[in-house]
Order: C-alpha cells, then structure tokens, then sequence
C-alpha cells in the first residue's frame, strides 16, 4: 500500500485518475493483493460479464471470437473501490458498440484520437462529459479554478460529496469513472498566463465556457495564433458559437461582436465597462425573456444570471455534435446557431393519427366500354389482365381492319417505351409482359372460335408493332381452355407453407412452357435456398441503389391515391403492419444512402428470403435466344405456366432480380454502376444453381407456394386508355 501513497488510496481532493494495475505485473500484483486484504476497499470483479458481453456484439458485427482477453484492475482513490475491466481496446470496442451506426467504426476511431480543451467546468462539465460519453475525444484538457457549491447543483451533475472540491477535478473524476483510459490533463488553477501555451499546445478543439470576459478574448488570440477552432456554447435559447480559427485564421474574435477591443483592454474595464461587452456577445435583443429581465436584477434582486440544469445539458448535446462534425471533416463552418427548445415546443404539430387503414377487397374495374364486336371486346379485356412488370402495362391495342381491306379484323399489339423503368433493360420485361398479353389474346380468340394466324414484328420500318393477330375462324383446344384461368388469373404474394410439388403437376407446367416455346427450371430443395439467397442480395442492391430505389416505391400505390389502375397497391403486398412500419423507413433515399455508405443493409433482403423459406417451389421460365421475339415467346411461356399453376392450387408470385434482364457486363453496369461487380457475381451464381445453359435467357422468376390465402386483384388502365379502332 505504501508504494501506491496516500494520494492514491485515499481522496485527499486532488486525485481524478484511476490507477491502472496490471495482476500480471508483479509489482502491480502486490498493490493488489494489498488492496483486496484492506477491508476498507470495495472489490467489484464484473469481468466475465463484460468478456460475455463483447462476444455477443463480436459475433454480429465481426464474426470472431475474444478468445483470452487482456484484463485490467482500475482503482479510484477518492471512492476507495477497485474494479475489475477488460483491456484498452476490447473496452473501448465494447463501452461504445451502442454508437453504431450512429457513429461509424471509422468515423469512431478517427474522433478518438481528437485533444480537446475545455475552460471552465460548470457548463463545460456536462459538455466534457457527453464528449467522453460519446468517445469523441482521446485526451481531455480541463481547466477551472473554482470549487463545487450547493449552488452549483441545480446544473452541475455533481453531489453533496463533492462539495468543496476543484469543478475541473470532479468533472476529470466523473470522466474517469465512465473510462478509466481516456487520458484527462487537469488545470485546478484555471488557465493562467504561464499555463496557456502549454494547455493549447496540440489541440484539436477549444471549448470556452469560462465567465471571464478578458480570458474568453485571451483564449481566442491564442487559439486563432494556432490555427485551433473554438465552440463556445450560452445557456439561453441553445446558443452555439463556432469560430473555425483553423480555416480562418484573420477571422474577427467573436465574429467582430467586440470590435477591436483586446483581452489587456477589457481587464482593465471594471465589471460594470463590460456590461455592454457582454451584451454584444450575448445579443441583447435575442435573450430569451426571462433571460433578459433577470439581467436588470442582477446585483440587486439575484446574485449572477440563472441557468437551468436541461440548459446546460442541451448545451452538452450541441457541442458534441459539433465536434462530430468537426472531427470528421463535415463542418460545421463559423457562425452562430440557436437550438431552442421553447421555441420547437411553441411549434408542435397537433398529429391525431386516424385508424389504420381497413384491408379492404379488391376493386372490381369497372365494366369497360366495348367496340360492339363480342370477340374484339373479349380479346381486349384478355389483354389487359395480362401481368406486367410493376403493373405498369406498357402496351397499346390497336383494332383494325386487315392487310388489303380483309374483312376479319386484327389486333396489333404495340410497345409503348414510355412506360419503362431501369430494371427494363432494353425494354426486355416490357416484351415480357407483350407476350403473356398476347397469349392471353389468343386464348380470348380460340375461345371464341376466332383464332386466325399471329405474327411477331411484321414490319421492319415499325419495331414497336410487336405482334398482330387475325380473328379468323380458328381454334386451339389447349388455348381456349386456359381463357377462363386468364381472366382470374392474380398475383399471390403471402406466405404459403412449403409442400411437395406433385409429379403431373410438374409435368404439366414443362408442357405449358414447352407448348410456348419457353422452358421451365423448377427449384426446390437446398437449390430453393441457395436462389433465395442470391434473390435476397439482389433485393439489397435494389434498395442501396438510388435510381432503382426511387422506381421501385415510385411504383407502389398507398390506399386512396388518385389512381389504383398503375403500380402495385400495398394493400396486395401480403405485409403485417410490422413489415408496413419498416416498409416506411426503407421508402426513405437518405437512409438507403447511409447503409450503401457502410455497405450494410442485409436485412433488406430478408423479406424475399422468409417469402422463398415458405415457398413449394422457384419456377425459372427461360428461352432460347435474347433477341425481342424472344422475350416475347418467354413471356407467352410465363404467362401459360403462370395458369397452368393456378390451375393446379399452387400460388404465384414473380419476383425480378436485378439482373434479370441483364444479358451483357454494361447492363448492369446501367442497372447499378457502383455495385455492379455485385450483381455479376449474383447473376453468375444464380445461372449456375437454375442450370441455365449458354444462349439461354430468363423471361420471369415465379415464387410458388401453397397457401390459403386469396389472391388479391390488381386493377388495370381502362380500355380506352390502352386501345384504339382503326
């Protein structure tokens, strides 16, 4: 005990350090074994909690394990206790996990290597304090001469025990007990002219809160002599001042509020000279109320100025945001700023949140006006059930006459490029979904014994004239017997319950692709698991990137919006309330921003991953070739495996990766330039768990399950905005 001395095992007022003992030391051993056998020391021994602790947050946020970590005995004089923590590293990771992602492990590391001076711990104890709490700092320099008061207590975080004690020492004793290894320095005589180069010597930042009107000047000509940016925060109506010496080095003292008064001048003014001096800083005119009357009855009615405890922790909270900023490089530039709170509260929103919204049935569109042809009628309305990416039905149906004056009347199916977004690469899902509406055009015409002979794009000098057909006499058994499952034909995006596909169910979706050209790749199994997972990163990126991220919502239709015949209704969207509260926050581009920031956001993946672990089965619908005939022919496949499964009580959701549509290295470089490598990597793998060959591209992805829960119907855009006669 001895060799610690009295100063070290006893509160002679003075002491602010923890002593750092080290059992493997043996001199530190034997300091030990002396202070456990003093019955007058309290021995707080929490290390394998704290040991348990940091694994948890390693193994989520680093994927290792802390093994056997360094440990460390701190002991605190003035509390006569020693406490058992984990090493400097493993603690600092440890005490400052709950920052993420508020404050990046970069961001973290580079704001504790900061030296911060504060001068004058009364408001300045509350600010010294949130900056060790934050770990924004990695050596604080404290300076007061004064001692704790009764009178301090009503905005000093001190106690009873600390009366009488230096207000640098307790703030300094306060930090040591928060982390016994954030270095503190303290100046227990306040800056003095033989001290200040030493305390300003290296600093990052200044924090002024002395009361002093000559050595706040003082402390400014030297900070703006070193190029050290100063924060100055006032107890009334949040005021912050910032002077960024270190950008500004001819920038007026106190924004040229004094003039060109010096500090030699102003300490020779008597008490009463500063008044005005005071004043000018403060801004008379801006004083809150109370504020500003009590300062006619000081010296008569009140002793100094009153200060509020909250006050002055605001004031805490402000200047540490500024230093973030300032120790990240992200301002704040000189100025000055008011964070009141009286006057935030004078501006609250009346906010009385009506019911949640009813989950209503669908609407039935409303009866469309017909061409007066039966069959014409029936073929439109086939063509505008057909599914399209994000319902944006990017098609035009022109009625006419045939070639040469023919009698029988045609339908020409026509791209409208208006109606596109980014994951349309070349206008691939839009052919898509041109081929199931004209599949569906064709049912409606064999159906009706109308089934005359269709071309795809007749007419070089017209590329978007995708597709006509002739009703003719005509039939097709198999096409006519799908109208029916077209017309009721919906995407189901709940949960389902995974179940065995049978075999002739199987069967009969190869056979509908196959009748349309198309082939279909069935996943199930681990092979499920591993799409989903490839499905899952893809959904990431969709969200982490901007212009992908702006599409995606701008597609979604909230309740009572001015059309519900466009996008999809998130009514439809099979999702709990949970999942809507969550859907609100990935709506906003400003956080998506920050996950791609740090590369995170798994999470946002983890939607399509539950949605595939209760799936039956993946259905990859593929063809031959990428040309536009081509996705034509594959989305005439989809659509007829897409009924096929109807048919046969299975539920049908697609889903559309990123890359879907990408059939070259530069789209997806199009799709998403930053995570690009991302996305080929994801394409790569997905190809290869499907089996898709070389030549072989992927028309639609189908999520199938079995599940009890209806399909709800999307509406579509009225005939007459879709059609013509000609």
């Amino acid at each position: 005990m001895s060799d610690i001395g009295p100063s070290r095992t006893g509160d002679d007022g003075r002491a602010w350090r923890a002593v750092l003992l080290d059992e493997v030391v043996p001199a530190d051993a034997e300091v030990l074994a002396g202070l456990r056998a003093d019955p007058c020391i309290t021995v707080v021994d929490r290390r394998e909690a704290q040991r348990a602790d940091l694994a948890g947050i390693r193994s989520r946020a680093r994927g290792d394990e802390p093994g056997e970590l360094p440990t460390t005995w701190a002991f605190y004089p003035w509390r006569r206790t020693l406490i058992g923590v984990l090493g400097q590293d493993a603690f600092r990771r440890l005490r400052l996990d709950r920052n993420r992602n508020k404050i990046t492990e970069a961001e973290q590391e580079r704001l504790g290597r900061l030296r911060i001076g504060v001068v004058g711990l009364s408001v300045g104890h509350t600010i010294a304090h949130t900056l060790a709490l934050e770990g924004l700092c990695g050596e604080l320099r404290l300076a007061d001469f004064d001692a704790v008061e009764v009178s301090n207590l009503n905005r000093l975080p001190a106690t009873l025990f600390d009366l009488g004690v230096n207000k640098a020492v307790v703030a300094a004793r306060r930090i040591a007990e928060l982390d016994p290894y954030l270095s503190t320095v303290v100046e227990p005589d306040g800056v003095t002219d033989d001290g200040l180069a030493a305390f300003l010597d290296g600093l990052d930042v200044l924090v002024e809160e002395c009361d002093s009107l000559d050595i706040k000047v003082r402390l400014r000509e030297e900070a703006r002599r070193r190029r050290i940016p100063v924060l100055m925060e006032t107890s009334d109506r949040g005021l912050l001042d910032v002077e960024r010496f270190d950008l500004e080095p001819d920038r007026p003292l106190l924004h040229g509020l004094l003039g060109d008064v010096d500090s030699a001048a102003l300490r020779a003014l008597s008490a009463e000279d500063k008044v005005p001096h005071v004043l000018r800083i403060l801004g008379a005119a801006d004083l809150s109320a109370r504020t500003a009357a009590s300062m006619v009855e000081v010296g008569r009615t009140l002793t100094t100025w009153p200060q509020l405890g909250g006050d002055v922790t605001l004031g805490g909270a402000t200047v540490a945001a500024a230093v973030r900023r300032l120790g990240t490089g992200r301002g704040p530039a000189s100025g000055r700023v008011r964070v009141d709170l009286d006057e935030r509260l004078d501006a609250l929103d009346t906010v009385l949140a009506g019911p949640p919204p009813a989950d209503e049935p669908a609407p039935v569109d409303p009866p469309a006006p017909g061409s007066g042809h039966a069959v014409t009628d029936a073929v439109l309305e086939a063509v505008r059930r057909a599914p399209s990416g994000g319902n944006i039905q990017p098609w035009r149906v022109e009625v006419g006459a045939g070639v040469g004056g023919a009698v029988d009347p045609v339908v020409r199916l026509r791209l409208d490029r208006a109606r596109t977004t980014t994951m349309d690469v070349e206008h691939r899902g839009s052919y898509v979904a041109l081929g199931a509406a004209l599949f569906n055009a064709r049912a409606a015409a064999a159906a009706a014994g109308a089934l005359g002979p269709c071309r795809l794009f007749g007419d070089p000098g017209d590329p978007d004239l995708v597709a006509t057909l002739r009703l003719a006499p005509g039939r097709d058994e198999r096409l006519a017997a799908a109208h029916a499952a077209v017309l009721r034909r919906g995407t189901n995006r709940a949960h389902g319950r995974p179940a065995p596909v049978p075999d002739r169910t199987v069967a009969a979706l190869r056979e509908a692709a196959h009748a349309e050209g198309g082939r279909v790749h069935l996943l199930t199994g681990d092979d499920l698991v591993a799409a989903g997972e490839t499905l899952a990163g893809s959904d990431r990126i969709r969200y982490l990137t901007d212009r992908l991220h702006r599409e995606m919502f701008a597609e979604l239709v909230e309740p009572g919006a001015a059309r519900t015949d466009v996008g999809i209704e998130t009514r439809t969207l099979g999702l709990d309330p949970a999942d809507l509260a969550k859907l609100a926050i990935a709506r906003r581009p400003e956080v998506m921003a920050l996950l791609a920031d740090w590369d995170a956001g798994v999470a946002l993946g983890e939607d399509t991953r539950d949605r595939l672990a209760s799936s039956s089965a993946l259905a990859v619908v593929a063809v031959e070739g990428s040309a536009p005939a081509d996705f034509v022919r594959g989305g005439a496949a989809v659509e007829a495996v897409w009924v096929a499964a109807e048919d046969r009580g299975l539920a049908v959701h697609p889903t559309s990766p990123v890359f879907l549509y990408a059939t070259h290295p530069h789209d997806l470089v199009v799709l998403s330039p930053r995570f690009a490598d991302e996305l080929a990597a994801l394409q790569s793998s997905f190809r290869g768990i499907v089996g898709l060959v070389p030549g072989e591209a992927v028309a639609l992805v189908l999520r199938m399950s079995h599940t009890d829960v209806p399909a709800p119907r999307s509406r579509r855009r009225p005939l007459t905005e879709i059609s013509s006669i000609t």
